[in-house]
C-alpha cells in the first residue's frame, strides 16, 4: 500500500483585525488634512486675485447723484446732471466739516473760487455730515465762506457709488468747535468730471499722497488745462 504524500499547502493568513481599521484610519486622517491643506490654498489663493475696492479712474462715468447741500447756510438741492450741463464740475469728497484737513481744504477751495469760475467749472464737497452741520460750514468765512456748496451723505451712498471707504469716528472724538463727530469718516478723494460725464482726473490722499490744499491745486490744473483747448 502505498501512501500518497501531501502537498504542502500554503497557511491561508488571517487578517489582523487589530492593525487594519486603525490603518484606515490613518489613511482617512491623512487623506482630511491634505484636503483641507488644499482647501486653504485654494482660499488664499482667491483672496490675492479677489479686485481690491479703489476709486472710480479717469475715463469711467462718474455716477450721478443729486443731494441735499448747503450754500451759504442756505439749504438746496444739488443734482450732478444739472451742473454738468453748465459745464465740468469738481467733486470732492472729504472726512468731515470742522476737522483741520478738511477746514483747510475748503478754505483753500474758497480762496481759489473765482479762477475755477474762470475755468467754467463748478464746485460740490460731499461729506457724512448731517445739513445741520453744513449750514454752518458752507457760511462760516473761515471754510466755504458762502462761495461754494457741500453736499450731505449720511448713509454714504454716493461715496460707495464711487467705490470710496469709510471709516467710524474714534469714539468720544470732536471737532475743531468742541462738538461730538457722529458720523462716518469718507476718505478723501477728489473727482475732475467732465461735461460728459467722464471722470477726467481722479485725486486721493491715500494713493497719490496730496495734501488738502494740493487737492485744489492739482483739480484747478485740470479744468485750467481743459478750458485752454
Amino acid at each position: 500500500m502505498t501512501t500518497k504524500k501531501l502537498k504542502n499547502c500554503p497557511e491561508k493568513k488571517t487578517p489582523n483585525i487589530d492593525t487594519e481599521p486603525r490603518q484606515k484610519s490613518a489613511d482617512s486622517y491623512k487623506e482630511a488634512r491634505a484636503m483641507k491643506k488644499l482647501f486653504l490654498s485654494l482660499t488664499l489663493s482667491a483672496l490675492f486675485v479677489l479686485p481690491i475696492s479703489a476709486a472710480l479712474k479717469a475715463g469711467e462715468t462718474a455716477p450721478d447723484f443729486s443731494a441735499r447741500a448747503s450754500l451759504a447756510g442756505k439749504e438746496f438741492n444739488f443734482s450732478l446732471r444739472k451742473a454738468l450741463n453748465k459745464g465740468p464740475v469738481v467733486v470732492y469728497f472729504y472726512p468731515s466739516a470742522f476737522t483741520k484737513g478738511c477746514d483747510l481744504e475748503a478754505h483753500t477751495f474758497a480762496e481759489e473760487k473765482d479762477k475755477f469760475d474762470a475755468a467754467g467749472a463748478t464746485i460740490i464737497g460731499v461729506s457724512a455730515d448731517s445739513i445741520a452741520r453744513l449750514d454752518a460750514f458752507s457760511s462760516d468765512p473761515n471754510y466755504c465762506a458762502g462761495k461754494f456748496p457741500v453736499a450731505s451723505d449720511p448713509d454714504r451712498k454716493i461715496a460707495t457709488s464711487y467705490n470710496l471707504t469709510a471709516g467710524n469716528a474714534r469714539p468720544g472724538m470732536k471737532d475743531v468747535q468742541g462738538a461730538e463727530i457722529d458720523h462716518d469718516f469718507i476718505e478723501r478723494v477728489t473727482f475732475v468730471i467732465g461735461k460728459d460725464g467722464k471722470i477726467l482726473a481722479t485725486l486721493s490722499s491715500k494713493e497719490d499722497k496730496l495734501s488738502p490744499d494740493q487737492h485744489v491745486e492739482r483739480a484747478l490744473a485740470v479744468v485750467q488745462k481743459l478750458a485752454s483747448k
